[in-house]
């Protein structure tokens, strides 16, 4: 079965054209035009993937993150105005698994769109051997992709899961940023993009609500460490 994109923009001429795009390219899609129509659509099941505009009438594309509050298991790809990079670190912050600047080339969206279902099909496989990972008082589960840290439930994107599922695999060593980027994100990491380190802050914040210490070391300018033992 076709896969199905909810595109949640107000701009109907884009939608429009998105939408004849995406659907010569085997895609199924469903429009809002509004982010409260949009919030209320992304609870429909068949749902595979979210294009989410930041600047809509009712409900913005922040708003509607807050309101699924960072856990919403259909992944997210944030569509922000061009060079406006606080957009986009709110973006990820809020629990957008990734996000495109507007104007994008079509085929950049049709990359980004197929890693995203690439990195989904991964975690299907992993999840079939529904094998446990444990490091530093930091447990997953890849059979329920659940996180505990201290014996305390840590919720995480998709993708902020798969981040830490990698750094965890290779605890004690590092991890560049580059390595995340293709493995996590299924991109090259372009200058200036701070879609790694925002990832990662957003697994620390969620351990040190957990009044647990700091498990993720940043070596400037090589990448990450998940931590083997107590920082």
């Amino acid at each position: 079965m076709a896969k199905h994109i909810l595109i949640i923009d107000d701009d109907k001429e884009l939608t429009e054209l998105l939408s004849e795009y995406l659907a010569s390219e085997g895609f199924r899609t469903s429009v809002c035009n509004d982010g409260a129509s949009g919030l209320a659509k992304t609870f429909d099941d068949s749902v595979d993937l979210i294009l989410l505009d930041v600047m809509m009438p009712k409900l913005n594309g922040f708003e509607v993150l807050k309101a699924l509050g960072g856990s919403h298991p259909t992944p997210i790809l944030m569509l922000t105005a061009k060079g406006d990079n606080e957009d986009r670190i709110q973006g990820l912050e809020l629990g957008a698994d990734d996000y495109l600047a507007k104007p994008f080339h079509h085929k950049e969206l049709i990359a980004r769109i197929n890693a995203i279902f690439r990195r989904i099909e991964i975690v299907k496989q992993q999840k079939g051997k529904a094998t446990q990972l444990s490091v530093n008082q930091v447990l997953l589960d890849n059979a329920t992709r659940e996180v505990t840290c201290h014996g305390h439930e840590v919720v995480l994107t998709g993708t902020e899961y798969e981040m830490l599922h990698l750094l965890v695999s290779h605890h004690g060593e590092i991890v560049s940023k580059d390595d995340l980027s293709e493995q996590v994100l299924g991109r090259k990491l372009s200058p200036f993009d701070r879609s790694i380190d925002m990832h990662v802050s957003n697994i620390r914040r969620k351990f040190l609500a957990h009044e647990a210490s700091d498990k993720i070391k940043t070596v400037r300018g090589a990448g990450y460490i998940f931590l083997t033992g107590e920082a």
